[in-house]
């Protein structure tokens, strides 16, 4: 066996073939802090000038953001930079968006998903709150099984698999992924894959196409808003992105904000202001980040590890449209609004097709907020059992 690896190594190195970032046993990940060191490439992109480099992540996000945008596709604004840096990282760049500039983005993120929180969706819980808490329970169960199933089957390596199962904001479970050691590449290739065949099965069962008038309103760019809110509301993000990387609380720069800004915002004493160019850059800060993380050997396993990852996600789908046909039987809830409220993509591309129709949009807003926070709860405790349970397991070839 010495012999073969001896053998072997060469080989490997001739060919640049490089492992994939497993897990360690303790949890961290080269992932965790700082971005993996990115080694340049004379034969490639890594002999640009870092400024034509710069040129080529940020004009390329942009074209290719305005090309999904107007396509509908949704999370266009991080799927379009994610893909750019995608290319460029599989390429030999040797760029990388700092850390303090993507630590700032989570807590953006955070502050927007806690701003989303409203008095009337925590009424709408409390009245109903057997049904959304069984609904979670029974979506949170079914994900977890078919993520532990991938990390045991070994498609996605550690805990990418239970991850990249999970339900809810797309972006915060590959940041949240990446703070408890998984592979955020992996997990963010399969969290952005079932939002996009999620949307599509919603609009082909719901029978309508997002209407582009409302579409567009969603997305005004440079609407007024208030300076003197949206210095208040950075102020607010940037402390509580500190105070987060500070304590060492495990995604701190963005599970801080969402708990505080919930709860500000719940009780009135603040007024979150965040343009939609603003949130446009933070959506391409965290993508830009995750796709230059991308390398051949990544990108590789996971055009191998597809037709399993598909699977899982149908399933997951055909899963929760059960959950929404017993909740049209037993609590006369209507089909679209049903449907919708357990849908497992994420809640921004839910809210664009629910602003499309006439739905019941805080019940499906409640049922969505509940199963994000449960995640946020119980998810990085379920994949730390899923680590230790699959550790020892025999390596699949």
């Amino acid at each position: 066996m010495i012999c073969l690896f001896n053998r072997l190594c060469p080989f490997m190195a001739r060919f640049h073939i490089r492992a994939l970032p497993f897990d360690h046993p303790n949890g961290s990940s080269a992932l965790t802090n700082t971005p993996p060191p990115i080694m340049p490439d004379r034969h490639r992109l890594g002999r640009l000038p870092h400024l034509v480099q710069w040129l080529l992540l940020i004009g390329g996000s942009l074209v290719l953001s305005v090309l999904l945008h107007d396509a509908d596709v949704p999370a266009a604004l991080l799927l379009g930079p994610m893909i750019v840096g995608i290319v460029l990282g599989t390429n030999g760049t040797t760029v990388a968006v700092p850390k303090s500039v993507y630590l700032g983005a989570q807590s953006v993120l955070g502050t927007m998903v806690g701003g989303a929180m409203t008095a009337g969706i925590v009424t709408s819980f409390l009245h109903d709150w057997p049904l959304v808490v069984g609904v979670t329970l029974l979506t949170l169960v079914v994900s977890s099984a078919l993520g532990w199933l991938l990390c045991v089957k070994q498609v996605l390596p550690g805990t990418a698999g239970i991850w990249g199962a999970y339900p809810g904001a797309a972006s915060a479970m590959v940041i949240m992924a990446e703070a408890f050691g998984a592979d955020a590449r992996l997990v963010a290739f399969m969290q952005y894959v079932r939002v996009v065949i999620v949307v599509a099965v919603a609009s082909t069962v719901a029978g309508f196409s997002v209407d582009p008038a409302l579409a567009g309103a969603a997305h005004e760019w440079f609407t007024p808003f208030d300076i003197g809110d949206f210095a208040l509301t950075l102020a607010l993000a940037a402390a509580l992105s500190i105070i987060g990387v500070v304590s060492r609380l495990p995604s701190g720069a963005l599970l801080l904000p969402i708990i505080v800004v919930a709860v500000l915002s719940i009780t009135g004493m603040v007024d979150i202001v965040l343009p939609e160019w603003f949130l446009g850059l933070t959506y391409a800060v965290i993508g830009a980040t995750i796709g230059l993380r991308f390398t051949p050997a990544v990108l590789r396993h996971a055009t191998f590890a597809l037709p399993k990852i598909l699977l899982a996600i149908f399933v997951l789908i055909a899963f929760c449209a059960g959950i929404s046909v017993l909740l049209v039987v037993f609590m006369d809830v209507d089909p679209l609004t049903a449907y919708l409220a357990t849908s497992p993509g994420g809640l921004d591309s839910v809210a664009i097709i629910a602003a499309s129709t006439n739905v019941d949009l805080s019940f499906i807003l409640v049922i969505q907020s509940a199963r994000f926070f449960m995640i946020l709860l119980f998810g990085p405790s379920l994949a730390r059992m899923v680590a230790r349970r699959t550790r020892h397991m025999p390596k699949s070839s």
